[in-house]
């Protein structure tokens, strides 16, 4: 049980790093070498911003799972209790950070685990060098893209709902 425990830990940080991280390289300026490469990174990321509105955590969900099942295929050769509790780790990653995200864009005062939104605030503010982080803001205190702002003010006082009150499909 320790072994299942450990991967599936492992799996969720592991996913909520390579989210992270992707979502750095989804703001990579048209000058970066990236771009030279892959010219359409980030393209459905920038409309995602000109929109400022996600998908439903359905769809949010079906573009998070592919962070952490980059890895999976490995697990499952080293063994098949690593590769089992590395796919629920990563799917409950993916499930959290869709749900994460859908919350952040409908209604940032339910992330109470946060004390600042930061994927809202990112948002907001056109935070196109901070605050990446979409269910977490762990990684953006560690690398230095953690930017602080005051950020309630009468717009997020007015907004209404619950917890579970968010656009599913």
């Amino acid at each position: 049980m320790y072994e299942v425990s450990a991967w599936f830990v492992l799996a969720f940080f592991m996913s909520s790093f390579t989210e992270y991280w992707l979502h750095r390289m989804l703001h990579v300026s048209p000058k970066h070498p990236l771009r030279r490469i892959f010219p359409k990174i980030g393209e459905v990321h920038r409309n995602h911003h000109v929109r400022n509105a996600a998908q439903g955590v359905i769809g949010e969900f079906r573009d998070y799972i592919k962070g952490g099942i980059v890895y999976l295929f490995l697990l499952f050769f080293y063994s098949k209790t690593a590769g089992m509790a590395w796919l629920l780790g990563s799917v409950f990653y993916a499930l959290f950070a869709a749900y994460s995200h859908q919350l952040q864009h409908e209604n940032p005062r339910a992330c109470f685990w946060m004390k600042m939104p930061v994927h809202y605030v990112h948002h907001k503010y056109n935070q196109w060098h901070h605050n990446f982080g979409l269910g977490f803001d762990w990684w953006d205190r560690l690398f230095g893209t953690y930017k602080p702002v005051e950020w309630i003010e009468e717009q997020e006082l007015s907004q209404t709902g619950g917890f579970w009150e968010v656009k599913w499909r």
